[in-house]
Parts: structure tokens; C-alpha cells; sequence
């Protein structure tokens, strides 16, 4: 036993066999297969006896199963990888071979002194040498699987019975060598539990199944990249595995819709799970040959193109082969940054990158009429709730008058269309970054609708687009409990009930270049975010996927202008639905172009003042639903209701 192993341990570390070795074996079976029947079948003939004569039968006879080894190529495939497909060829050529020697050996009797076989001995001598054939890779594909054992194979089970999952199966049991060691499937569906996938049991997805992998040695959960959204859904489960210790491994089709398929045998490829990956969120369905379609050939301007939601508009934009890019952000380092992808990944793209502030009046009029941009996309603004709840001054002459200044260009130089990045924080405010925000909805959409009943001169379409957090993005909570998990704790939740819509940066911006060239104008898009989620078992969840030890979560209490939960709509608005089930319509009220003028114009002489009581309480003459959380400014509350 022990030479046999070191034989194969040999053999498999080569690459292949030379062709012409797996050619002379596969004629040696079908010479072997042809003597054995006759012998069997003329027991009372001496076959040495008559050898002379036999032996240029067969050679002739094995010429026609030369041909069709040479039609189907059965000796050009790697023996240890053969599949289905190897045995139909190898089938397809002895066949060739059967019906070419039935079909001549009348000749041959009649012309030539040989030893003929019967048409049945030439029928079962093919069979046997099919079987043969057939045996001899099956053989090879055996002692491969089961040669090179590897004691430090991980015991896994594949999440879904999908054919992702089986093409799974197939890689891992191939690769050498063994990472993974196959031992059953996972299944959502019930009726799937009473059968057997790959000679393997299909185990039930319920909240045991960490429990009784860990029972058995189970090491990982391989979730098939056709199966993530049904995973996703699956919290019980999810947190089975975690508590358990079960590693998730994620395929990379899994990490981001539709990237591109695992190649094959490439199972370093496989990762372990992010929390992002766990979250549970649906895929987004975006054409974005529509788009890209629309986009195509148009000069394109995008304010804040250097942070996590602008960054991720110019990629998916330089994808829809723009004529010309204008990159506008104050950040002068990841702007940079920004100019050096668009060098290296869209060369062919003329793209400007330009660092200055969005409030500066005479450089922002120079690009306009410049560049004469036909899209703007508008994600410039300062967006931490804490620091803008600080500096309620700074956020009204940032977020506000940067945006009506840029909104008043678009119509001034005959931009098409207008999009501007909202967030849901924007609805009911408890915050003045939320707040700030809900005046920019109220100037663009106020300025959309003059434009309409041509008060003002002008074609722009506006359109504003809300949704919530981000995942990945600089404020999201994700990369701060990362590192506070890294550093040992604690990690820092503001209050055990709170909690967050998430979305990957990508679907987020999928959807705001579809509803921003869906758009006609004066809408609010308002995106599905999924469910919600706690914080707070987010924060527990990163832990155990983490594997670290005693680290605690520190509740902080809530901060200021924070709230328990996000809103997407406010109470006395409504939705209509759209071109994509992700996204809808707000019907909100409708505000006069010369009144919300006019009290922005009276906004910004007050904070320039820089007197943040008389700010906030001008934004809350101006959005009556701003009601301050957590804040010194809800003493304005306070006294609003007692005058009333």
C-alpha cells in the first residue's frame, strides 16, 4: 500500500500524461479486449497457434478505432479531470471503431487468409473495450480524488442544492491540494432534506444547523454565489452559524452583484464573510445598458466626486462612456486619487479634475461655462450629523447656498438635468445636517417647478434622489467598530434600540443614475432600503465574526440631533410607484420659488452671523417638522410650543 501511495503521489504531481501515453494504453485495452473475447468465445482454438494470422486482424481492426479515437480526441483530455463529456467521446469513438471493423470484415474473409471474427465477437469486443476505456478514466479520477490526502482539509457543507452549488462542489473536490473536504449540502427548501446531492446529504437551513455542524466537525459553510439572497434573508440561521464558530465563505459573484464568475479551480478566490455580506438586503435590478445609453457621448459634471458616493458616481459613469468628465471636490488628496483611476482604467476619457469648494461663485460660473456640462450630478455637502449639529452655520453656507448656487448655473447655462443627492435624514429632521438638506430639496424642486410654469427662463430638469446609510462609505459605523474591534473594545453602540437602513455604495448609485435619467423633473426618488437594522446586533455580530475575545459593546447614549430610527418618508407625505420597484416617488407639498427664496436669501444673512440659535431657528420657521433630538436647539422647541 505504501508503494502505491508514493506511485500516485508521484504521478499526480505531474501535470498530465504525454497524449501519446494515454493513446498507446487506450489501443493496448482495445487489442487486450479483442484477444480476451476471442479466447472466450473459441475456447477450444490455441490461440498461440493461430496468432500469425490473428495479429494483423486486430492491427487492422484497431486502425478503425484509431479513427475514431483521432475524431473525438479522446486520448487530448487529462485523465484525473475526466467528466461525463470524456466518457460520451470515449463511447462515440469505440462506436466509430465497432461499426467500421463490422462493415469490412466481410472483405476481409473474402480477400485475404486471416482469422476473422463473428459480428458478435466484434459487437461484445467493442462493449468491452468501451467499458474498459470507460473504467480506465473513472479509475485515474478516483485514485486522484482520493490520493494526496490532506489531514488539514476544512470539513465544509455548500449553502444551496442551485447548480452554482454543484459547479462549487465540483472545484473543491478537484483542487489540489484539498482545502475543503465536502461533506453534505444546506438547503432552505424542506422537501429538499429527503435527498442526497453528490452522494451527500442535503441538512436542513434551520437555527440548529450550527449546532449540529459544530456536533460533527464542521468546520465552514461555502455559500453558492447563486444563493447569497436567499442566505441573506436567513437571520436565524446566520446567527447559528456565528455563535458556533462556523466560518461563512463567500464566493466573489457574492461580494458585489454580477461581477463576474469564479474561474475555475480558483478556490483561494474564496473569502470570508463581511458583514456587509450578511445584511439582509435583496439585489437591485438596474438596465444599466438604459443608461448608459443616455449617458453615452454627454459631457458629465459631478460635484463631491472625491467622497464614497461621488468616487463610486464617476466609476459607474466612466463605464457609459461619457464625452467628457468634470470632478469637482475640495479634498485635494482623494480627488488625486480619483484623477490617477481615471488614468489608468478610462485613458480614453477626457476628464477634468478640479479642487475648489462648490461655495465659490466666479471658479464655479468658469466651469459652467467652460464645460457647458449637459448631467450634473450634486453629492457635494458636509454630512456628519454631530459636527454639523456643532456647526449649524458652516452646514447652511455649505449645504444651501453651495447647492443654490449650483442649481442656479445648471439653468443659467442649459444644463438637461440636475440630480441631487439627498438622504433620508432630510425627512422629519432631528438634526440640522437632515434639515439643511430638506431646504436644498425644497429651493431645487421650488426652482424645477418655475422653470415650468415660466416664472424663470429655462429647461433644467431637477431631481432629487434620498436614501439612507451606506455600507463602506466614511461615516458608516462599520469601519469604526472594525477598528474599535481591532483595538480590543469596546465597542461603541449610542443606544440598544437604534437602528439603520443600509445599502452598498454601489446599488446606491445604480439607483440614483436610473432615477436621475428617469427623471422629468420636480420629483423626490425614494429608495428601498431593505430592512432595518439594529446596531447594536450589528456590533454583536462583528464581534463573533471577528473571533475576538472579551470585547465588550459600551452604550453612549444617543448623540446629538440623533434619532432611534430613520425615516424615508415624512408622516404627511406619500409614495407613487415608479419605473423600478426600488424606487418611488414622494408626494410632497409643494413650495413657492420666490418664498423659499427669499427665506434662504434671509437664512444666509443670519448665519453669516454666525449666531447658531437665530440659524436653527430660521431653518425652523423654514421646515416646521424640524424638531431637534438630543440638541440644545430643542429648547427653540420649547419655546415654540409655550408661544403658541
Amino acid at each position: 500500500m505504501k508503494f502505491i501511495h508514493k506511485l500516485t503521489n508521484w504521478y499526480f504531481s505531474k501535470d498530465a500524461l504525454p497524449y501519446w501515453c494515454v493513446f498507446i494504453v487506450d489501443c493496448a485495452i482495445v487489442l487486450g479486449s479483442y484477444l480476451l473475447v476471442f479466447q472466450q468465445f473459441r475456447s477450444g482454438v490455441e490461440t498461440l497457434r493461430v496468432l500469425g494470422h490473428l495479429v494483423p486482424t486486430l492491427l487492422l481492426y484497431l486502425v478503425f478505432y484509431i479513427i475514431g479515437f483521432r475524431i473525438f480526441h479522446t486520448y487530448a483530455g487529462i485523465l484525473r479531470y475526466s467528466s461525463f463529456t470524456d466518457l460520451q467521446r470515449v463511447f462515440y469513438a469505440t462506436l466509430v471503431g465497432g461499426v467500421l471493423t463490422f462493415a469490412t470484415h466481410y472483405i476481409i474473409w473474402d480477400h485475404w487468409n486471416l482469422v476473422i471474427l463473428t459480428g458478435t465477437e466484434i459487437t461484445v469486443s467493442t462493449i468491452l473495450a468501451t467499458l474498459l476505456l470507460w473504467a480506465e478514466r473513472v479509475l485515474v479520477k478516483q485514485l486522484y480524488d482520493t490520493s494526496l490526502p490532506d489531514l488539514h482539509a476544512c470539513h465544509t457543507y455548500i449553502y444551496g442544492i442551485s447548480s452554482g452549488a454543484i459547479a462549487t462542489a465540483k472545484r473543491i473536490r478537484n483542487e489540489k491540494p484539498m482545502q475543503y473536504k465536502l461533506c453534505g449540502f444546506v438547503s432552505g427548501k424542506p422537501e429538499a432534506e429527503r435527498f442526497m446531492l453528490m452522494g451527500l446529504r442535503v441538512h436542513p437551513a434551520d437555527a440548529h444547523l450550527g449546532e449540529f455542524m459544530k456536533r460533527r466537525n464542521v468546520t465552514h459553510l461555502i455559500v453558492a454565489d447563486d444563493c447569497t439572497e436567499q442566505f441573506r434573508k436567513n437571520m436565524p440561521l446566520q446567527d447559528s452559524l456565528i455563535s458556533n464558530g462556523i466560518h461563512i465563505l463567500i464566493t466573489p459573484e457574492a461580494q458585489e452583484w454580477h461581477r463576474g464568475k469564479m474561474k475555475p479551480g480558483a478556490q483561494q478566490e474564496l473569502k470570508d464573510v463581511d458583514i456587509e455580506d450578511l445584511l439582509p438586503r435583496s439585489e437591485i435590478q438596474v438596465d444599466m445598458k438604459l443608461i448608459a445609453a443616455q449617458l453615452k457621448g454627454k459631457r458629465i459634471l459631478i460635484t463631491g466626486a472625491a467622497g464614497s458616493i461621488g468616487s463610486e458616481i464617476v466609476r459607474q459613469i466612466a463605464n457609459c462612456d461619457p464625452a467628457d468628465m468634470v470632478l469637482v471636490d475640495q479634498a485635494e488628496t482623494p480627488l488625486h486619487d480619483i484623477r490617477l483611476m481615471m488614468r489608468n482604467h478610462w485613458p480614453h476619457i477626457k476628464c477634468e479634475t478640479i479642487v475648489t469648494t462648490i461655495c465659490h461663485p466666479q471658479r464655479m460660473e468658469h466651469i459652467f461655462a467652460e464645460h457647458r456640462p449637459h448631467y450634473v450630478f450634486h453629492a457635494a455637502a458636509y454630512k456628519h450629523v454631530p459636527m454639523m449639529e456643532d456647526n449649524p452655520s458652516e452646514s447652511i453656507l455649505n449645504n444651501v447656498y453651495g447647492t443654490r448656487l449650483i442649481a442656479n448655473l445648471a439653468v443659467k447655462y442649459g444644463v438637461d438635468k440636475f440630480v441631487m443627492i439627498s438622504t433620508d435624514k432630510a425627512v422629519n429632521p432631528t438634526n440640522v445636517m437632515g434639515c439643511s438638506k430638506r431646504i436644498c430639496e425644497m429651493y431645487v424642486q421650488s426652482l424645477d417647478q418655475a422653470e415650468k410654469n415660466g416664472s424663470i427662463e429655462g429647461h433644467t430638469q431637477f431631481v432629487t434622489t434620498r436614501f439612507g446609510n451606506v455600507l463602506g462609505s466614511s461615516g458608516s459605523v462599520i469601519p469604526l467598530f472594525t477598528k474599535q474591534i481591532k483595538e480590543g473594545g469596546p465597542v461603541t453602540v449610542t443606544h440598544p434600540k437604534i437602528i439603520r437602513y443600509f445599502m452598498l455604495i454601489s446599488e446606491a448609485c445604480k439607483l440614483v443614475l436610473e432615477a436621475g435619467t428617469h427623471g422629468k423633473g420636480g420629483e423626490i426618488f425614494v429608495f428601498d432600503m431593505g430592512n432595518p437594522v439594529r446596531i447594536a446586533d450589528l456590533a454583536r455580530r462583528m464581534i463573533q465574526l471577528s473571533g475576538a475575545k472579551d470585547v465588550k459593546i459600551k452604550y453612549t447614549g444617543l448623540r446629538a440631533g440623533e434619532k432611534l430610527y430613520e425615516e424615508t418618508l415624512s408622516n404627511k407625505e406619500t409614495t407613487k410607484p415608479t419605473f423600478n420597484p426600488k424606487i418611488r416617488i414622494a408626494d410632497v407639498r409643494p413650495n413657492d420659488y420666490p418664498t423659499v427664496n427669499a427665506q434662504i436669501d434671509q437664512l444666509l444673512q443670519i448665519s453669516k452671523q454666525y449666531n447658531d440659535m437665530d440659524t436653527v431657528a430660521m431653518m425652523k420657521q423654514m421646515v416646521p417638522e424640524f424638531i431637534s433630538n438630543n440638541s440644545v436647539f430643542h429648547q427653540l422647541d420649547v419655546e415654540k410650543a409655550t408661544t403658541a
